[in-house]
This record gives C-alpha cells, structure tokens and sequence, in this order.
C-alpha cells in the first residue's frame, strides 16, 4: 500500500478512537465509531484476495449494523430525556438496545459469528489492529455507561461467551480463529465484572491488549498462519518459540503469568458479591480455553514436524525484527510480583 494512503488511514484509526474516548456527546461518539469502521476497512482489502474482501463486507455489515441501533437507542434515550449526554442514559429499552449495538462490535457472544471469519481473511498485522485497537472505542462506551447498563444482561453475555469462546477455540487448526475466539472469552471477562468493579474491567482491558499484541508479533514474526507453520517455530527460533509458549500460558490465565492477575481478581470481586455460582461457572468455562492453549504449547515445544532435504524450509525466509516484542514478552510473564502496586493505582 501507498506510504501516503497508510499513514492517512492510520491517523483516521486513531482520530475516530480519540473522538469517541474524548466525547461527551453521543453524536460526536457515534461519528468516531464511524470513522473507525470506514478507515480499517481499505487496510481489510489491502491484501487483493477474496477472503479479504468478504471479510471486508462481513465487518462493513455487522459494524453499519450496530451503528445504526447506537444512533437508534441515543435518539429514543434523547426523545424521552431531552439529552444527548453519555452519562444520561435513563431509558431502559434505549439502554438494553445500547448494550446490544456495542456488543455487536465488540464481538461478544451471542453476537460473536462474524468476528472467527473475519480475522480469518485479514493478514496479520490488520488482525492484529482489528482485535486491539477496534475493542478500545467501544469498550470505552461500555465503561462510561456501566452504572446504566442492565447487569442480568451483561452476565448472561459475559457467560455465554466464556463458554463459545473456549467451545469454539477446541477443534480450530487456524491461528487467527484460535485468536478471534481468544478475544471472545477474553470479552466476556470483561464485562462479566463491568457493572460492579469498572476498573477491574480497564485493568483486564490492558493486559488483554498486551498479551494479544504480543502473540501476534510473535506470529508475524514466526510466520505462522496455523498450526503446523507453529510447529516448526522452535527450529527458526528457540527463543521466541519459548517466549511464545509463556505467552499462550498468560493467555490462558496460569500462574504465575501476568494473564492470571485479572482473572484472579475478577473471581474475588464476585465472590464479595455473593455470586459463588456464577464464579464458579466461569472458572469452569476457562479451563476450555486453557484446553487449546496447552495444546498450542505442546505442539511449539514437544513436537518436531519432519523435514527432507529438498523441501523449501520456512526458516530462510526474511525475520521480522519487532522492537517491542521483547518488551511486551517481559511484561507477559512477569506482571505478577507488582500485583500490589496495580490493585493500589486501581483503588
């Protein structure tokens, strides 16, 4: 792509996020949203490849969508209070479409399906942008409007995509589906514990977005588009396939990673609550998640695929060199000794 073009639909990416993170007015909010949605999609069809474009269509479908019952919930909320402020959102209808509308961007089950086959057609480097940078506007809405939002809904959503997003992650050979499906049960963490400790959803927010760059420089790095191509990391590059595997550990929640640090605290804040059922169950449903990590560990550190002399071997090719790769693998594995220090800076 054009240098010139990119860097304008980068700057649009960061203008339509900086609008809606900055906006007090749901118009203003919804004309970022829109930015965004229009500017990612050029990086989507980058590639000149079918799948790109019909993973283009599919984002531009569900994204136009959940836009138009954002602009739909905002103005019923206006016509009944008389105010387009976020923080005033006293309908309950316009506030149950809302939660909707933004689930539907985020990817949240059961509004989820588009969000596996889209990742799917992008390369790399737009999934990785789709799957961090895209969750930050709407996930900021979320959070401004949490002591609004209906809780039975939230649960119910958080649960269910708890389950799918380890569900569907167990029989996936792709690494983008495992990723898309990844960020599903990673989401539904987040708003499992949105309406009773909001910081808690900001701090799983952050270590979310760390964990998910760094496993998708990791595989641009590593070249590796699904599992076998995984497999053959640890002849390129011992080291980073073992800064991989620890990386997959914190994205399944193990101690002592830094992944482990939110859910922990996550579990704690709802058992104060009184919900030890609903704990429960959502710990269950991460041993799911775990399942398919562990396996993506086993497959970079204990297998060796064979290789003949005239085949065309994946470690000649040019390495990507990531300068901040090394950094976020750091704060990967090792966030836990400064727990104490997090929990004072959120409370």
């Amino acid at each position: 792509m054009n240098p010139y073009a990119l860097s304008m639909l980068l700057s649009s990416l960061a203008i339509g996020t900086t609008i809606t993170l900055s906006s007090s007015h749901w118009f203003l909010a919804w004309m970022g949203l829109e930015i965004n949605t229009l500017a990612i999609i050029p990086l989507m069809t980058k590639m000149h490849h079918p799948r790109a474009t019909e993973s283009a269509t599919k984002y531009f479908l569900t994204q136009a969508t959940a836009s138009a019952l954002i602009l739909f919930s905002t103005t019923m909320n206006a016509w009944t209070t008389g105010e387009w402020t976020i923080m005033n959102m006293n309908n309950n209808t316009a506030t149950t479409v809302l939660t909707i509308a933004l689930a539907i961007k985020l990817g949240i089950a059961p509004f989820h399906l588009w969000l596996p086959d889209v990742l799917q057609g992008l390369n790399l480097m737009t999934g990785l942008l789709l799957s961090t940078w895209q969750k930050l506007a709407p996930m900021a809405l979320l959070i401004m409007t949490n002591h609004q939002l209906n809780t039975n809904l939230l649960i119910t959503m958080a649960l269910a995509s708890t389950i799918i997003g380890g569900w569907g992650g167990l029989n996936q050979t792709q690494m983008r589906k495992i990723m898309a499906y990844s960020s599903i049960a990673h989401l539904g963490w987040m708003i499992l514990v949105l309406s009773f400790a909001p910081a808690l959803t900001m701090f799983n927010l952050m270590i979310y977005l760390m964990l998910t760059s760094s496993m998708f420089m990791m595989m641009m790095a590593t070249h590796s588009t699904n599992i076998n191509k995984l497999s053959t990391s640890w002849l390129k590059t011992p080291t980073l396939a073992a800064s991989t595997m620890i990386t997959l550990m914190a994205l399944g929640g193990l101690p002592p990673t830094s992944g482990f640090l939110p859910k922990w605290l996550i579990l704690q804040e709802m058992t104060k609550q009184h919900l030890e059922t609903l704990s429960t169950m959502m710990a269950m449903s991460a041993l799911l998640s775990l399942f398919f990590y562990l396996r993506l560990s086993y497959t970079i550190s204990l297998t060796s695929p064979p290789n003949i002399s005239n085949s065309n071997f994946t470690w000649r090719m040019k390495n990507n060199k990531l300068q901040i790769l090394p950094t976020l693998i750091v704060l990967s594995a090792m966030m836990m000794p400064i727990a104490p220090t997090l929990l004072t800076m959120m409370n």
